[in-house]
């Protein structure tokens, strides 16, 4: 079975960089409390590991 993360959004991007902001467009993300699931993939782990500082992230099945 594939693992799957859930992620939400924890903090604003207002004042970061622009890359950030984009990136939690990218896993969905628009406001605080908003929860995505997405497939365990590099691609998703390098936008997460990007914005780590403004979301959490929960390995779910």
């Amino acid at each position: 079975m594939s693992q799957r993360l859930k992620v939400t959004q924890k903090k604003s991007p207002v004042g970061g960089l622009p890359q950030h902001r984009e990136t939690l467009r990218s896993l969905g993300l628009k406001r605080i409390g908003d929860v995505v699931v997405k497939e365990d993939r590099p691609e998703i782990r390098g936008m997460v590991r990007a914005v780590s500082h403004l979301i959490s992230v929960e390995e779910v099945d």
